[in-house]
């Protein structure tokens, strides 16, 4: 199947197909004729999967007719939990409308200066693309007509739930005309994300794609069991400097970790920068777009992260603070393995990270697999297995090597540690600014980051079998950092 056969325009799919795209993945082969044929959907796929994609080509396809309402205004809506994601999801529509005449995209978001988002409201568009809180605030003051709106989408609609967004989304449906298709896109379906459904969408279609990527069986997960802080550091350190390790999106509890971790690291001679919510937007948007022209090698994330990021090289993803809510693990490791490639994921671990890890574990059905770095193998051993870390496993007992990625070299990491010079101190302050100099622990005065202190491990299951090579919709990865997709590639990517 291609994309002609879906019903697309050939403007469109001319865009697609210069975009190094062929074949539809399973959840545009679905959603795309039902949202063609006018119906409200509910969409449930994977992340890397193609979502974006499943929205926005139809929304274009609709843009080829004449509105049935003369009006100013957008005809599609987009809304979206993050800037990031709103970023990208303009970014796909410029790219795949760029051969329409009438398919002018503008994004609202917070961070954003607020003349600059009016002189784009002031202007002819049709496509509009909005965090929901910036977007209430651009219809208080009377800046947006939605009188020709046809189509309203809901990109993640569960993740902007989690933060808090229900009244000002449905504060901004009962804005919409009633004759309006609804597209809802949402990893989860139930409880408060089902009662908004109801509310909003009319005799729905429901599509739901289950399939190897959502297991993302394109990613191996490794765990590494770290003895305290300066073993977690040394651990990291040796990660990176491994020559396996293309791009990494490294996963940091807090703002304040994440601006100490990219200093530290920095100061190692790494390529890095840091990315969280503290940051304006224009910065946020500088730091994504060096990491997507392949001029920053290592980015250090909070959550904000996790969804709405699409790096194809990014070979890596580093855990090294465990996300508190399982169902975050997933959207974090899913910034690798991009359009069916391979992709690594690595946990660091301490003891008192158990119950988290035994989440994770319970939420992906998915045991961790124990690895370790030469020269930086743990004392600690795992009470739960008979295996000591490091110990014989599926791969033939290898310590933490590279795995068969294609392209890869395959050589151990250096182990060597390079976070033993003195701690860093910030003006005034009598005590390290932050827990990555040296062995230095935490502040032994301030709150753990997890209270669940346990002093034993989960048992850490053998996994089966090996994942590497191209997965999912098929595909491997892009040659070199930045490099564009390969002709002939399969579209499911998040765009």
């Amino acid at each position: 199947m291609d994309f002609a056969s879906l019903g697309l325009s050939e403007n469109i799919v001319k865009a697609v197909t210069e975009a190094g795209y062929t074949e539809p993945t399973a959840v545009q082969q679905a959603a795309i004729p039902a949202a063609l044929a006018g119906k409200d959907l509910i969409v449930s796929s994977q992340t890397g999967s193609g979502k974006t994609a499943a929205f926005m080509l139809p929304s274009l396809q609709r843009l080829t007719l004449e509105p049935t309402i003369k009006a100013r205004g957008p005809r599609v809506l987009v809304l979206t939990p993050t800037r990031e994601l709103a970023v990208q999801v303009t970014d796909a529509c410029k790219g795949y409308g760029k051969n329409l005449r009438y398919a002018k995209a503008v994004s609202v978001v917070g961070g954003m200066p607020y003349p600059v988002q009016n002189k784009l409201l002031s202007s002819p568009y049709e496509i509009l693309v909005a965090t929901p809180g910036r977007l209430m605030d651009q219809m208080n003051s009377g800046r947006i007509d939605f009188a020709r709106l046809e189509i309203l989408i809901l990109d993640e609609a569960d993740r902007m739930l989690d933060m808090g967004f229900v009244d000002d989304i449905e504060a901004i449906v009962a804005k919409l005309p009633a004759t309006r298709q609804t597209l809802f896109f949402s990893a989860t379906v139930d409880g408060q994300v089902a009662r908004m459904m109801q509310r909003m969408l009319k005799d729905p279609e429901r599509i739901e794609i289950n399939n190897a990527q959502a297991r993302h069986e394109n990613i191996e997960q490794r765990l590494l069991v770290a003895d305290d802080i300066g073993h977690k550091n040394r651990l990291l350190d040796g990660i990176l400097r491994d020559v396996g390790v293309e791009q990494a999106i490294v996963f940091t509890a807090t703002k304040r970790d994440a601006d100490a971790l990219t200093l530290n690291l920095e100061s190692q001679g790494h390529s890095v920068a840091a990315l969280h919510g503290d940051m304006n937007q224009r910065m946020r948007t500088r730091t994504l777009d060096q990491l997507r022209r392949g001029h920053l090698r290592v980015l250090i994330a909070t959550d904000v992260a996790a969804r709405g990021i699409d790096v194809r090289t990014i070979s890596h993803v580093i855990n090294y603070d465990l996300p508190k809510v399982a169902a975050d693990y997933v959207h974090r490791i899913g910034r690798t393995g991009r359009g069916g490639s391979s992709g690594i994921a690595i946990s660091l671990a301490e003891r008192r990270d158990v119950r988290l890890l035994r989440a994770i574990e319970r939420y992906t059905s998915q045991p961790l697999a124990v690895h370790t770095l030469p020269g930086l193998e743990p004392r600690s051993t795992m009470p739960a297995d008979d295996r000591r870390p490091g110990g014989p496993r599926r791969d033939g007992g290898r310590g933490y090597g590279n795995g068969p990625r294609s392209g890869d070299v395959k050589r151990p990491f250096s182990g060597a540690g390079r976070f033993d010079r003195e701690p860093r101190r910030e003006a005034g302050e009598g005590r390290p600014a932050s827990p990555w100099a040296g062995d230095v622990r935490r502040d032994a005065t301030s709150a753990p980051r997890h209270p669940e202190h346990r002093t034993e491990f989960p048992h850490v299951a053998k996994r089966s079998s090996n994942h590497h090579g191209a997965g999912g919709f098929g595909g491997g990865r892009s040659e070199g950092t930045g490099g564009k997709p390969r002709a002939g590639r399969t579209f499911n990517r998040d765009r």
